[in-house]
Parts: C-alpha cells; structure tokens; sequence
C-alpha cells in the first residue's frame, strides 16, 4: 500500500470515526435521569418534615362526589340560550372544524335529552369505587377495584394501571374496567385483575398545580408513588394519548415496579426515528408485515394530516391559558372543541361527514359523560397545561426519549390513530418489544371504542410477559 493510499485510509477512518461519535452523541441511549419523588406541588409551602406530611396525608378517602341541581340548572339555561353561530360553508362537513349545524343538534340533546336524566347519569359514572388522596401536595382522585380473595381462585391475579390521555378522562375505560375486573365472574377467563385508574393531575377531579413543571416526568413520579400508596410495588400499565407518554416514563424510570408496559399509542419521536422511518418508505415492504404497508404509507400523507390535526397542539403547547379561558364557562365551545377530536382521531373520513360520524363509533351518552367531567370540574384550562409543560427546557433536558426501556413493551395499532411507528423505530427505545399487533378498524379512543379488541390484544401481552419472564401473580 502507497503512502498515499495508507493516508487516505488514515483519514477515511478517522472521519468515519468522527461521524459515528457525533451521530452516538445525538442517537446513541443515555442513562435515566434521577428525580426527586417528593418534589412539592401544593399551593401551601412544601412541608419542612416530609416523613411527618407522609404519615398525615396517607389516608385513601373513599368519595361520592354530587353536584347540587343548581349547578345542572345553570348548565341547562346556558344551553338555552340563543345560538348565534356562523353556519357553515356550502357543501363543507367538519373539514373546517365542528359542523355548526351538526353542533345545534348535539346542544339540543344535551339540554333536552341528556340533561334531564343527569342523576341516571351520576350514578352510572359512580358505579366503581372512587377514592381520593394526597401525593406530593395534591388530591389526586382514582377509582380502585379490588378482587375478592375468593375470586382469585385459580386465576393469574395482576395490577394494572390504566392511564387516559386528553381528551379523555376515566370514563374512557368503563367497559374496559369490566373486563379487567370481571364483573361477571367467567370460570373460563383465567385473567382478573385489580384495576387502579387515575384522573391525571388538573384532570377531571384530580388537583392542578399553582407551581410551573409539573411535566409527563413529574407526573410518573406521581403516578408511582400513588402506586406505592395503595400497596403496589409492581403492576402492569396500560394508556394511550398522554397515558402512553406517562406509562413509556414509569416504565423507564422506574422498571423494578412495572411488570409490563402496554399502549395502544406507542411512539419514539427521536432523529434516529424519524430518519429510520424515512429509510423504510424506500423499501416498505421489508419493514412491514404484509397487508399493513398502508398503517405506515405513504409518509406524505401522514405527514400532511398531521400538519392540519396538530393545531391545537401548538396552541396547547403555547398558550394553553388563552384558549382555556375562551373554553371555561362556555359549554357548547368545550362540547365542540372536545368532540371533533372524537370525530377527526377516530377515522379522518369523518371529516366528510356533516356529523363527524360521531354516533358511528361511540354512543353520544358516553361522549358528553366525559364532556360533564370537564365541564363540571372545570379542569379544561388546567387539564391543557401539560402539553407546554412537556415542552419546556427543563422537560427536554431529561432527554427520557433516549433512555432505554426494558421492561416487557406491547403496542396495539389502530389504523385510524393519529400516528403510528414500524417496530424497527419502537425497537430503539423498547428493548423489549415483545407483542407487536394491527387493526384495521379503530382509532385514537381505543378503550372507549373498541375495549373488547384492546382487552383481548392486552391479555395476549400479559400471557407473553409470563412465558418469557416468569412473573408471578400477586
């Protein structure tokens, strides 16, 4: 070899060299971060002797929330009054937005059909047990069901945390709930669970923070030691939406006390994603399984979707406070802004519809259940806080995207979800990608939706977790 040619190797290797560090600096996995599980978020300064506020906040305080008839009063002479509502472009449904003649329709049966049967209503949303107690300052509500020993008999007996996102709240998992828990005893179905759902911190009747930073980190330290409160130091999680970044951060930070992580909305927003991702479109079919090219591609559609759906992201993002306060006292604007979400994430194609095709999938009384959660509590401003909170300097910093996940992971696509990730991508992050599963039919809302085709693909993860991890049943 010339000396020509052992310099021009010599510099070849060295730039390769420089390129591979580089691109470990920005892609390569990074250690969790530690943080602090007794970070204070209450309005009162944090307690100078935390052992001491532990042992006088534990108690777990069953709860029954009503709300007096002058409050439905009120809520139905603000859906009384005159509309004045610009109507709607000729020939357009909702791919301007909520479909204002549509949304006159929605008002009169809440007012006139809904709201009359509001304490049919109450004890429907009352038939688990809810519970409050205080972790690091706030209340944070969670309805808790606990199986009966005798119930356990010959059953695999198991934790789970089930996480909602926005926006949603609780009431999202109700008929999931019941087949967790089995309601209905089933001698045949060898899986029954204690099923724990919080309302996320300044959700529904979970406590928001007076104090900046309460992020997706902040709150799976939350979540956690809400866990640990109720006696559980391993368990499984379930979310989607928000539910899906908080349970991604309980399973990463904390893996000793997560059994299995499963989410009907796995992501992994990192550049080597992103690029890995690009890659694929060039040669498909090596990266997809067969029949489900279309979940994925083409990207420019995806992308374009994105583009005209993530609006409110930025919004949220930003200036949560601003639109909060044009939605707070405003029932039919938070009914239109919550709803068309339910329209749009569930199938796209609802846009062409002039009712969003709401009533295809869902039953209105379950829609505005959860719209009465937000309206009730007040919690839409407070509850839009968490996507700037994810946004900050501090958050990013964490840099938890790149910290490796090793607990057993499980991922259920729903091709009319917002955005989905090959198994090449989520393998990046989740070490442990064990269960890896397609649906045609759904969307965004899956436990709402369909809880009988997200319960099934959730039992199939936990059988895959015993075979190849051996955990044991509580």
């Amino acid at each position: 070899m010339s000396p020509l040619t052992r310099l021009l190797v010599l510099l070849l290797a060295m730039g390769g060299g420089l390129v591979y560090k580089r691109l470990n600096q920005l892609w390569g996995d990074l250690p969790a971060p530690t943080l602090d599980d007794q970070q204070w978020w209450g309005d009162e300064a944090s307690p100078k002797d935390y052992a001491a506020y532990l042992t006088n906040t534990s108690e777990v305080i069953g709860n029954r929330l009503l709300y007096p008839e002058s409050t439905i009063e009120d809520l139905r002479k603000q859906l009384n009054r005159t509309l004045r509502l610009t109507p709607p472009l000729e020939g357009v449904a909702f791919e301007y937005g909520f479909n204002t003649d549509y949304l006159k329709e929605l008002v009169a049966y809440w007012r006139d059909d809904y709201l009359p049967r509001w304490r049919e209503r109450e004890v429907f949303l009352w038939q688990f047990n809810h519970f409050t107690t205080e972790i690091q300052g706030l209340r944070m509500h969670f309805l808790h069901l606990m199986v009966y020993d005798d119930n356990k008999v010959g059953k695999q007996h198991y934790p789970v945390l089930l996480l909602h996102g926005w926006p949603g709240s609780v009431r999202e998992f109700y008929d999931f709930i019941h087949m967790l828990h089995q309601t209905h005893l089933d001698d045949n179905n060898k899986y029954i669970f204690n099923v724990i759902v919080p309302s996320l911190p300044g959700y529904g009747w979970s406590q928001g923070t007076s104090r900046p930073g309460l992020g997706p980190a902040q709150m799976a330290v939350m979540l956690r030691n809400l866990m640990l409160r109720l006696g559980y130091d391993k368990f499984f999680v379930q979310g989607g939406d928000w539910g899906s970044v908080l349970g991604s951060h309980l399973a990463t930070l904390y893996p000793d006390n997560v059994l299995g992580y499963h989410s009907n909305m796995c992501n992994n927003l990192t550049p080597k994603s992103q690029v890995k991702g690009l890659l694929a479109g060039l040669l498909p079919s090596f990266f997809v399984p067969s029949g489900f090219e279309d979940f994925f591609f083409p990207k420019s559609r995806e992308l374009s979707y994105l583009m005209e759906e993530s609006g409110y992201f930025h919004l949220q993002a930003t200036k949560p406070d601003t639109i909060g306060s044009a939605l707070t006292d405003n029932p039919v604007g938070l009914a239109a802004y919550i709803l068309e979400k339910f329209s749009t994430w569930t199938n796209a194609s609802y846009r062409a519809l002039p009712d969003g095709g709401l009533t295809q999938r869902y039953k209105l009384d379950a829609l505005f259940d959860n719209v009465m959660i937000y309206y009730l509590t007040n919690s839409i401003t407070t509850s839009q806080r968490l996507y700037a909170e994810a946004h900050t300097k501090e958050q990013r910093e964490l840099k938890l995207e790149r910290v490796p996940t090793l607990v057993p992971t499980g991922c259920a696509r729903f091709k009319g979800d917002i955005m989905q990730f090959l198994d090449t991508q989520l393998q990046d992050k989740y070490k442990n990608l064990i269960h890896s599963t397609y649906y045609n039919r759904g969307g965004h809302f899956a436990a709402l939706e369909l809880p009988k085709v997200l319960y099934k693909d959730f039992i199939e993860f936990v059988k895959k977790v015993e075979r190849k991890f051996k955990i044991k049943t509580l």
